[in-house]
């Protein structure tokens, strides 16, 4: 399964619409199913949207040649100076290892106003590259060779204060009461409004063949932090 999320919403211009187009159906399983964003924001702890409206939040990645990509991989480059002038361009931050790896940190509004209609959105991918998301075995393995500061990935408060599993626990439960699904048939298209919208993948019994495009990219402003308070 591939939980609740918004598709690139941690990136400095992150996708409007996305087009899915089921070429191939799966067996079993495989829904791209749908929660409506302003209804999730709607019921969450008032408490909860309070903070992450006022701090935003954190994707921290850390970038190791034993698992996941490489820096060279993920930048598509070997020279560290490209990489930093990518990082300053896309408001990424930086740090460079002692052994050579690479640590960022990207900053981003967690509760945005829709482009066109102004309705506040839940916006963010909190719960998805969280590290309780992760199965139970494999994030213990993770903590326990790389320290709770070194995962490949995980989000935090925008303060910088770890996310706890009850907090991404709530989150997917909000989600799953707001989740519309149905079996994708060979030749169906969805339309996702990514803003507006978020989208996750049941697990499923292959072949399974659905292709995404992603269109009208947002202007850096919309998911860019709150420096000076929260989103009215």
């Amino acid at each position: 399964p591939m939980c609740m999320h918004h598709e690139l919403s941690y990136t400095h211009a992150p996708p409007g619409l996305l087009l899915l187009a089921c070429l191939t159906p799966p067996r079993t399983g495989g829904a791209t199913a749908l929660a409506d964003a302003s209804a999730v924001l709607d019921a969450l702890p008032p408490r909860l949207v309070r903070r992450f409206e006022e701090e935003g939040w954190l994707l921290t990645r850390t970038y190791h040649d034993e698992i996941g990509a490489s820096w060279e991989e993920a930048f598509g480059t070997g020279d560290p100076a490209a990489a930093e002038d990518y990082c300053r361009t896309h408001a990424i931050d930086f740090h460079w290892q002692p052994d050579g790896g690479l640590r960022t940190r990207q900053h981003r509004r967690a509760v945005v106003r829709h482009p066109v209609t102004g309705r506040r959105c839940w916006f963010n991918q909190i719960a998805f590259l969280n590290e309780w998301t992760m199965p139970p075995e494999v994030r213990e393995y993770l903590v326990d060779l790389y320290g709770p500061d070194g995962l490949p990935f995980t989000t935090r408060f925008g303060n910088g204060d770890p996310i706890g599993e009850d907090v991404v626990q709530l989150i997917n439960t909000v989600y799953e009461r707001h989740t519309v699904r149905e079996p994708w048939r060979a030749g169906d298209l969805m339309l996702v409004d990514n803003v507006r919208t978020a989208h996750d993948r049941e697990p499923f019994e292959p072949p399974r063949d659905v292709v995404v495009a992603m269109a009208e990219p947002l202007p850096p402003s919309v998911c860019a932090p709150a420096l000076e308070g929260s989103v009215r």
